[in-house]
């Protein structure tokens, strides 16, 4: 069953993190972040050593992705999601500690979603392979932190009108169980 498409503001707040159900349309716009692996395994073994994250996460939400140099002219080369499941092993204490959604693509871990149902968290999905055309809804590029990384360093994005997908919800609804389902169904 489709939903409508939604209109978030980000960084999001619990109520509306709450208000989304797996299978919802929405277009963010607002600043999210990209951090893939590389950046994951520094900012949390450095948090546990007592270092602050590298930007507030309380709200935030983190893009995996790795984008592309960009073209002369650009603000961002293709920017597409990476596998959510190379963070699961990071994610649980992000989000203990406040962030307030994910973008990626691929299934999330019990341990991931068990902590998203705990903080009132959600997951978004952007399409794979759209790379170039979600770099379009990028509006301004900049590395804030971890710049030896290159591609992988985090980066503050602004963005306007991202097109995503709430694979999991606040209550654990994940879209790849419940769209297969259906599917079998038909």
């Amino acid at each position: 069953m489709k939903s409508a498409e939604k209109r978030i503001t980000v960084p999001i707040d619990k109520e509306t993190a709450k208000a989304l159900r797996a299978g919802d349309s929405v277009l963010l716009t607002g600043t999210i972040y990209t951090a893939r692996d590389a950046a994951h395994e520094r900012m949390t073994r450095l948090f546990k050593e007592g270092e602050p994250f590298p930007f507030d996460i309380r709200g935030q939400v983190i893009y995996y992705a790795g984008p592309c140099p960009a073209k002369p002219g650009e603000v961002i080369g293709s920017c597409g999601p990476t596998t959510a499941g190379r963070m699961d092993a990071y994610t649980p204490l992000l989000l203990d500690n406040g962030l307030g959604a994910m973008i990626g693509k691929g299934a999330r871990s019990k341990e991931v979603v068990d902590a998203m149902k705990r903080n009132g968290v959600v997951y978004f999905g952007a399409i794979g392979g759209a790379g170039a055309l979600i770099a379009e809804t990028i509006k301004s590029a900049e590395v804030i932190a971890y710049d030896d990384l290159g591609t992988e360093a985090i980066r503050k994005l602004t963005v306007e009108d991202f097109p995503a997908v709430v694979l999991i919800d606040c209550d654990g609804n994940d879209l790849y169980e419940t769209g297969q389902k259906e599917y079998r169904e038909i």
